[in-house]
């Protein structure tokens, strides 16, 4: 007979941000223990709000299923001494299966007797298993913990009530002082607590207590509600996503409805409009066909629509106290110039083991000299990104982006334009904080992506000399972030970026414009050359790369991010090649050989005159053929790399490369450091895994 379990957690109310991956964490715990304890079931239903976290187990087997196996143990010449007697290992063995050495049975294999018991456990009553829920339960984890009363338990908020039913009974166990039960709540203000008949009512039931429990229905509710409002007013809503979630987890009985504010707060950017609305008071936002914005909101209610008037009316007051405030700043703001704002930034700490943020703007106007000749840009970029470094932190101490933290950079924009700057200046301002987030977009522009690359690159060397290095999953300057928006800017730009010798250029910049910190920047080098390409690592293994290969290009020599992208994407494309075993192994024979060579041949030419036999020749006008592609590119240098292969085996069957001779065997070592180096530019091919 097939059961259903219904399992819910009642709770004071959750942060919003946390209830979906509370319950998926849920859903995921428990069919894990279903499956560990041998219970087979045909679905889990998970249903989630503020106030709590459920899952409904349909298609319960009776039981457990039962065991039935043959146990292999230790052979028999262990299990039995010369005398025939049970040894401790055989006794060990039975007692660790549940038996006696009266069990044993021998059966040999290849020629060897082992000691084996047939072993059969008859499945638990589901009843049973399920009471072990309790420790599931407690065992969640949350990115905030909080105790309550006396207990030393911790939760993402304290327990109320439990409901554990096993069709129409009760499956009892206790967490702190709640025990299970078969009374749930309903809506705080419009429900009432019931008791469920069975496992199966749950939803019905807390339907007709004024909550939707299942998040995907009340999501769609909540669409469809706003949807409406934008269709009978002729209005277009962008359902944001995230805010959907969001107030999603904030009802449990949705009833969305429309307010307006004054036309007047329309002269304010969007930008400051949007965040009032949907950042600080999560409402959705609308605009009018030709895409501007309406003096109008739309909010959803934990409630029904009774008394509906006084909820807007409260909603409109208090973003109009916040619009009020922006007005203000916008207002205030403009009466400083750039200058002022600029000037300000000498008395505003980048972080008191560093810099002031004027001292930092300076240092990454060093760099962005360097990456300007770097990546050849032209005059206007160039112009256009020194003077972006110039100002691009001044928006830091205008009192909009005080009262409204997240507008930094694009308020610069606003403002940058307002004051009559370039508006590839203005724009490089708002989009050096990109990506935001390690999947965030990327600047589109070119002085943009320069002086984003700047800008991080100047927090990490700075920080890492500092000696504040991320450790664990402590990164509180988010300098992972920042290394992984240098990886993805410069893969999004097809740019060179070679980030030990970029390093060294940088520090040499700032130290012949006088704006170099007091810190020892050039001894971290190879610390930020590793933490970038840990990042570059995580990015590879998100788009599926084989690890070797990933092992491979990251622990090659080569520093340059585009390079050791390209050298993944060219040997992936080449891992199914015919010749690509033969290729690998000989290249990686010649890099081993090659480390053997004394540090003073590093700058050795090879002479022909020592050569023994033509395949030395031979080999030597292949390397010279495969640093001509080198030159061309890496796709060019592996088809070279291939096409000597024969060439390589060839001079391996005819060479002995450690000859008795010094001069000979030098020699011989020499032309393989050559090809090794220029191996190496793929990367450390020793890593690759070939069959």
């Amino acid at each position: 007979m097939a059961h259903t379990f219904l399992l819910e957690i009642g709770l004071e109310e959750m942060p919003a941000h946390v209830v979906t991956p509370a319950i998926k964490q849920l859903v995921k715990r428990t069919a894990d223990y279903l499956k560990e304890q041998r219970v087979a079931y045909d679905d889990i239903k998970p249903f989630s709000t503020p106030r709590r976290l459920a899952v409904q187990i349909t298609g319960l087997a009776d039981k457990q299923d039962d065991i039935s196996e043959s146990v292999k143990g230790p052979a028999k010449k262990i299990a039995q001494d010369a005398d025939g007697n049970w040894t401790k290992a055989a006794i060990g063995f039975t007692r660790g299966q549940g038996l006696t050495p009266d069990d044993i049975t021998f059966k040999e294999i290849k020629g060897t007797e082992y000691v084996y018991v047939d072993k059969f456990i008859a499945g638990e009553p589901v009843a049973t298993v399920l009471a072990g829920l309790r420790d599931i339960v407690m065992a969640m984890t949350f990115p905030t913990m909080m105790k309550w009363s006396t207990h030393h338990f911790q939760y993402i908020r304290p327990i109320r009530w439990t409901v554990a039913l096993l069709d129409d009974q009760v499956i009892p166990f206790t967490i702190l002082d709640v025990t299970t039960g078969r009374s749930t709540r309903g809506h705080r203000f419009l429900g009432k607590e019931i008791d469920l008949a069975t496992a199966e009512d749950y939803e019905e039931s807390l339907t007709s207590q004024f909550v939707i429990a299942d998040a995907d229905k009340r999501k769609a509710l909540i669409k469809k509600q706003i949807n409406k409002l934008a269709t009978d007013n002729d209005w277009t809503v962008d359902i944001d996503a995230g805010l959907l979630e969001e107030v999603n987890n904030l009802v449990e009985w949705p009833t969305a409805f429309a307010g307006s504010f004054d036309e007047k707060y329309l002269t304010i950017p969007d930008e400051v409009l949007i965040t009032s609305m949907r950042d600080h008071q999560r409402f959705f936002y609308a605009r009018d066909a030709t895409g501007k914005l309406l003096p109008v909101f739309i909010s959803v209610r934990n409630g029904t629509d009774h008394d509906l008037q006084n909820v807007v009316a409260g909603n409109e007051k208090v973003l109009t106290a916040r619009l009020e405030d922006a007005m203000f700043f916008y207002t205030e703001d403009q009466k400083k110039t750039i200058a002022d704002y600029v000037d300000r930034l000498k008395t505003v700490s980048f972080h008191d083991k560093i810099s002031t943020m004027a001292e930092k703007m300076d240092r990454v106007k060093a760099i962005v000299s360097v990456l300007a000749k770097h990546l050849n840009l032209n005059d206007a970029q160039t112009k256009a990104t020194l003077r972006a470094s110039e100002i691009y932190k001044f928006d830091l101490v205008t009192g909009m982006v005080g009262e409204f933290a997240e507008l930094q950079g694009v308020m610069g924009e606003k403002y940058a334009l307002l004051a009559g700057e370039d508006p590839a200046v203005a724009q490089a301002i708002r989009e050096h904080y990109e990506p935001i987030s390690a999947d965030g977009a990327l600047p589109e522009s070119v002085p943009g992506a320069v002086l984003a690359l700047a800008d991080k690159f100047d927090s990490i060397l700075t920080f890492f000399a500092a000696g504040m290095i991320p450790s664990g999953s402590n990164d509180p300057y988010a300098l992972r972030r920042q290394a992984t928006g240098i990886v993805r800017i410069a893969k999004d730009q097809n740019w060179a970026l070679p980030v030990a010798e970029l390093a060294q250029d940088f520090i040499a910049a700032e130290t012949a414009a006088k704006v170099a910190p007091d810190l020892d920047q050039a001894s971290q080098i190879q610390a930020v050359v590793d933490f970038v390409k840990d990042r570059i690592r995580k990015i590879l293994r998100s788009a599926k790369q084989r690890h070797d290969i990933i092992d491979a290009v990251t622990n090659g020599s080569s520093s340059d991010v585009l390079r050791i992208f390209t050298a993944a994407d060219i040997l992936a494309s080449h891992a199914d090649d015919a010749n690509f075993k033969a290729v690998i192994e000989s290249l990686t024979r010649v890099i081993r050989l090659a480390q053997k060579a004394p540090a003073e041949l590093a700058d050795a030419t090879v002479d022909a005159k020592l050569f023994e036999n033509d395949s030395e020749g031979a080999l030597e006008q292949g390397v010279t053929e495969v640093a001509a592609a080198a030159d061309k590119g890496l796709n060019d240098l592996y088809a070279a790399l291939a096409d000597i292969q024969p060439t390589i085996a060839a001079y391996f069957e005819a060479t002995m490369v450690m000859a008795k001779d010094d001069a000979v065997r030098n020699n011989r070592l020499t032309e393989l450091s050559k090809l090794a180096n220029l191996a190496l530019g793929l990367g450390d091919l020793d890593q690759l895994i070939v069959k």
